[in-house]
């Protein structure tokens, strides 16, 4: 069985945020270093944006090393969701210290564009560049990624990432191309300040760059509260959980069908089935036990709850899920 998320390999969504998490780290140090020099109030908030972003990071990195641990008696269907409460942790931090700071930065200078100091371009310009290369190669890690999970599920990258259910790599691919964005934004800005010599125009980049940043932390927390609350499997999904169920010998039909996933391509299915024959109690007990046993030696799957259907209840059809 295959998904829209695919099961991470080798720990490779780790190795992607780990890979963002050094680029944030280099590129906020960089920033901080500009301001100490220019004495710039733009890149301090940068550099402080920049910060808050390797802190995210670390959220992320949290996500992955919770989310891996094995199932236990307090937690049955594992740890899975644990990636999805770091996430959501990650994408608060985006939008309080990345869309609200940028963009009450962006007001304040605003009102105090006229005293401002005259910016230093050339650190300026030297700093967004090698913020743009080091946010370039943690991008083009996470595209990488991202590219070969779609094209095992057929879909396009942009589909693929609104739709998995691994919260790291979305969160990944997304800040850093907010941030690659926002870093032609901030130099569109101080370009034209310099050109004009009216430094509201950085006010104007600033607030452009939280409402990016705002748009990209709303989706994330969106998904991941979906993820949180119960996210269903797509049709795609249930189709071919329900083809296997059918194709099993002990089972004649399948009246209910539900797949949730419990964590970055890991299912929980709970389904009820109406045996062939009619055996005696044990028997039973043991076809539904090799009905849930063959259900779980599938990919993705988590656990596997069968129970027996009622007589009444209707058959699910396979045309359905089309």
């Amino acid at each position: 069985m295959t998904d829209q998320s695919t099961k991470p390999v080798g720990g490779e969504s780790l190795f992607t945020v780990l890979v963002a998490l050094c680029a944030n780290v280099l590129i906020a140090t960089a920033k901080s270093v500009v301001a100490v020099i220019t004495g710039s109030a733009s890149m301090v908030a940068e550099a402080a944006h920049s910060w808050a972003d390797a802190g995210n990071e670390v959220f992320l990195v949290v996500a992955e090393r919770r989310a891996g641990q094995p199932r236990d008696e307090a937690h049955p269907y594992g740890y899975g969701r644990e990636a999805y409460v770091w996430s959501m942790f990650a994408a608060f931090g985006l939008f309080t210290a990345g869309a609200v700071v940028s963009i009450w930065h962006g007001i304040q200078s605003w009102s105090a564009a006229e005293g401002e100091a005259e910016v230093d371009y050339r650190w300026a310009y030297a700093v967004l560049a090698l913020a743009f290369v080091l946010e370039g190669a943690s991008f083009l890690q996470a595209r990488r990624q991202t590219r070969l999970a779609a094209r095992r599920v057929g879909l396009t990258v942009l589909p693929f990432i609104a739709r998995t259910s691994n919260p790291t790599l979305r969160a990944v691919f997304l800040e850093d191309a907010a941030a690659l964005v926002g870093l032609v934004i901030a130099g569109a800005g101080i370009g034209l300040h310099q050109a004009t010599g009216d430094a509201r125009w950085d006010a104007v980049g600033s607030i452009a760059v939280g409402l990016l940043l705002g748009v990209v932390a709303f989706f994330l927390i969106g998904r991941n509260r979906d993820f949180l609350v119960g996210q269903a499997a797509s049709p795609a999904l249930r189709r071919k959980a329900l083809e296997g169920l059918l194709d099993h010998p002990a089972v004649e039909r399948v009246t209910f069908l539900h797949l949730e996933f419990v964590g970055a391509a890991r299912i929980l299915v709970v389904a009820a089935v109406d045996l062939v024959g009619d055996d005696v109690e044990t028997r039973v007990a043991e076809q539904l036990h090799d009905v849930s046993d063959a259900i779980k030696r599938q990919d993705m799957i988590e656990d596997a709850i069968v129970t027996l259907s009622r007589p009444e209840s209707p058959s699910l059809d396979l045309a359905s899920y089309r």
